[in-house]
């Protein structure tokens, strides 16, 4: 009989990253794919179908699917969106243009935000008002309601943002508008904003209901292809889909609210970070993931991921929980090529699934990251992709040499020097992610992951100061290997200002609310009782703060005793923050916020095999600081006990381990090969 398997998925826009969990077994097997950019549903099925040939299993089996998707990124991104409008209160309908006035670019001459999504002749206003306590000032005008449904009609709309001016205090008027609306518009996509972002800030809850509004139509079409076509290769597989905040949630969800996608992907290298923090007891941890095309840095502070309750996807406001996490174009497929000033640059533009790098021999020309390592000898062309996918060095040598002609420079001079600029990007936004903290990269690790991220990872800690690289098992993957592992949550919260040390009551009140809410949602999802877990955070401010922190408490005890320590806590995480606090200062309450857990079972993998040992691939020329010496190259699964000396290549199926000079690296019980610097 075949046991069932748990299947993880994580697309990315080069390659699809594949792991199925024998649930009787606990064995775990990885796969890698291109992308399908065209239509992502194909890469994912066609992969499923390659992974199973490969390991012998049955596709029928497939009981799980729990999928990180960019679907939703890649869309607003591309700005391949269908026409939408908005609804808001009468006299707001210029919101959206006015949007908020800070400069991200502070030398910026001029201020060149994102174009709006929705054209201000698509804003339309109905009289209506209710007061930020709740109370209705002026009743919905229901006939004008019906007017503009008529004018949304002739617009020829398909999706509608429904934001009016404090529905986040009172529902009531917003979904009265929803229900005219839905009667007069069959088949439009309606989003509320007091059920997709609750909560103050009015331009920041609208942008955040129009990218939802606009993604529904996006998001149901792929999740009906997906479904077609897993239903003629495994029926009966239930599909989850991973939300920006590490958690999944199941179709119909991510159909509603598909904002919850938009960091999906990334989140799960997120979620496995977390669960490697704990197993390796390594408490700190800076999360790197390198892929194709972009570069994401998430981090592990005292076995915590960060969670900040709003985002940006291409300069837009998303004010919904997500993973705190910084991405930059900088992956294998990330372009190098020279400014007006004749400096050498890398990305953010990306050579992608197809053409790909030059070195794939799809009919890519410009030197990538790819490129690069392999010129330098840090990538073996004949087993790349564990030899399923070898690769041109000629080509690559061809590209490093046009872009270095421009630069005066050889072609392993112009390789060596695009290596160099991505290892400074990459830094730098690490170093980025943690100074905005208050952290010091000496207190962390680095986990490095993706199939880039092995050949860069120890140049540039050593870079930060950190002394010690771990390369996880499934490094190529981890993403995918996370999500493996993913619970479903779902987030709720409730906004309420206030005095911190007067809202008791009101708190009280507020958490009975959500916690019904929270268990109904879970009712739906079928979690049993025993399987729930309910975590409880406040957003605070100090009286007068124009921005807030979230605060995690331990569970609703809003009495007297629960809020003081809440509000000690909030004091040394601005201490943290930003060096300083403000004791003597009252604290202000801005939002209570609830995350439902609802755990799925996961059956224990299988410790990692035992090692043969003493299986040496040989050695070749590589790079190492200005010039080719010999180096090592060892095979990850032939490796025991023994220190690996740099320079050395370590290679595995779907990915390389660059150990500079002056480092060594390890393979521990856990599986994981951690890489130090000598005499660190």
């Amino acid at each position: 009989m075949t046991s069932p398997l748990r299947v993880a998925v994580d697309i990315g826009g080069t390659f699809t990253d594949i792991e199925v969990l024998d649930t009787a077994t606990g064995r775990v097997h990885q796969f890698k794919t291109p992308s399908t950019p065209e239509d992502p549903s194909i890469g994912l099925v066609g992969g499923l179908r390659a992974a199973a040939a490969r390991f012998g299993l049955d596709v029928g089996a497939v009981e799980h699917i729990l999928h990180g998707t960019t679907i939703a990124t890649n869309a607003v991104l591309e700005r391949k969106l269908p026409a939408g409008a908005i609804v808001t209160t009468a006299g707001f309908e210029d919101l959206l243009q006015i949007g908020r006035h800070g400069r991200r670019d502070v030398y910026a001459l001029t201020l060149a935000p994102p174009p709006p999504l929705v054209p201000r002749r698509h804003a339309f206003g109905v009289p209506e008002r209710i007061g930020p306590d709740g109370r209705v000032r002026q009743p919905l005008d229901e006939a004008a309601v019906r007017q503009v449904a008529t004018a949304l009609r002739e617009a020829g709309v398909a999706a509608v943002a429904v934001c009016l001016l404090h529905a986040y205090a009172n529902p009531l008027h917003e979904r009265r508008v929803g229900e005219i609306l839905a009667a007069e518009l069959p088949g439009v996509a309606i989003s509320l904003s007091s059920e997709i972002s609750p909560e103050i800030r009015e331009y920041e809850r609208l942008s955040t209901t129009v990218l939802n509004a606009l993604l529904v139509p996006v998001v149901s079409g792929y999740t009906r292809r997906l479904s077609e076509r897993l239903a003629a290769e495994a029926p009966g597989t239930q599909v989850y889909l991973v939300q920006s905040n590490g958690g999944v949630s199941g179709l119909a969800k991510a159909g509603r609210e598909p904002a919850r996608l938009l960091l999906s992907g990334p989140s799960g290298g997120a979620a496995a970070a977390r669960r490697l923090a704990a197993d390796l007891g390594e408490p700190n941890l800076v999360a790197v993931d390198m892929g194709g095309t972009s570069f994401d840095v998430s981090v592990v502070h005292r076995g915590a991921v960060a969670m900040v309750a709003e985002g940006d996807i291409d300069g837009l406001p998303v004010r919904l929980p997500m993973v705190e996490m910084r991405t930059i174009g900088a992956g294998g497929g990330s372009i190098a090529w020279v400014d007006d000033g004749g400096r050498l640059r890398i990305g953010p533009q990306s050579a992608g699934a197809r053409p790909g790098p030059a070195c794939y021999g799809r009919g890519g020309t410009d030197l990538t990251v790819t490129d690069a390592n392999l010129v330098l000898g840090r990538l073996d062309a004949a087993r790349f992709m564990g030899g399923a996918m070898p690769l041109d060095p000629a080509a690559a040598r061809a590209a490093a040499a046009r872009v270095g002609a421009r630069l005066g420079l050889s072609a392993e001079e112009t390789a060596a020097g695009a290596v160099s600029v991505t290892n400074s990007n990459l830094a730098t936004a690490i170093r980025l992610s943690l100074f905005e903290k208050g952290l010091d990269p000496e207190d962390f690790a680095l986990l490095s992951f993706g199939g880039a991220g092995g050949l860069h990872a120890c140049e540039v800690a050593e870079d930060l100061g950190i002394r010690r690289v771990v390369f996880p098992p499934h490094a190529s993957t981890l993403s995918a290997w996370g999500i493996l592992w993913s619970d479903i949550v779902h987030d709720l919260a409730r906004t309420d200002i206030a005095p911190l040390a007067e809202a008791g009551s009101r708190l009280e009140a507020a958490a009975g609310r959500l916690a019904a809410e929270a268990a109904r949602l879970l009712d739906e999802d079928g979690v049993p009782a025993d399987a729930r877990r309910f975590d409880w955070s406040l957003d605070l401010r100090y009286a007068g703060q124009a921005f807030d922190l979230p605060v995690p408490i331990a569970g609703p005890d809003f009495s007297a005793a629960g809020l003081a320590g809440a509000a000690a806590a909030f004091h040394a995480l601005h201490r943290q923050r930003f060096s300083y606090d403000e004791p003597a200062t009252p604290v202000e309450l801005v939002a209570l916020r609830l995350a439902a857990v609802g755990r799925l079972a996961k059956p224990a993998p299988e410790p990692p095999p035992a090692r043969a040992g003493g299986d040496r691939a040989g050695s070749r020329r590589a790079w190492a600081r200005g010039g080719f010496v010999e180096t090592a190259v060892r095979s990850r699964d032939g490796l025991d006990a023994e220190p690996v000396l740099g320079p050395a290549v370590v290679e595995e199926a779907y990915t390389s381990s660059y150990i500079p000079p002056g480092w060594e690296a390890r393979l521990e019980p856990s599986g994981a090969l951690v890489a130090r610097l000598v005499g660190a």
